[in-house]
């Protein structure tokens, strides 16, 4: 794909998805995921239903603390996912690792 068409579908994208991806950067830089911690903060461009739309998707998600502030912005923190959090994808199965069963030694 040419820079041009690149261009193009950046500019295809609707207001929603340019926030969605916006925060989705902001989760994942690094500095955010190795403090488990993120400051998403609101542009003057993004409109009140997008913004409502991310902030209730994000609220729906388990294990995904929000403090929002009196600036607008949000804080979103996490913990470490668990041994039992730990998912294993098989391209488009996905599979929860069960924990390993001991059998009692007598």
């Amino acid at each position: 794909m040419s820079v041009q068409e690149n261009a193009v579908r950046i500019e295809e994208l609707t207001s929603l998805e340019r926030l969605g991806l916006r925060v989705s950067a902001m989760i994942n830089s690094p500095v955010a995921q190795l403090g488990r911690k993120v400051l998403i903060h609101r542009l003057d461009t993004d409109s009140d239903q997008d913004w409502e739309a991310i902030m209730e998707l994000l609220s729906e998600t388990d294990g995904l603390g929000m403090t929002f502030r009196d600036d607008g912005a949000v804080i979103l923190q996490w913990d470490l996912p668990t041994d039992d959090d730990r998912v294993i994808d098989r391209g488009e199965d996905v599979a929860l690792v069960e924990p390993a069963q001991e059998e009692a030694p007598f």
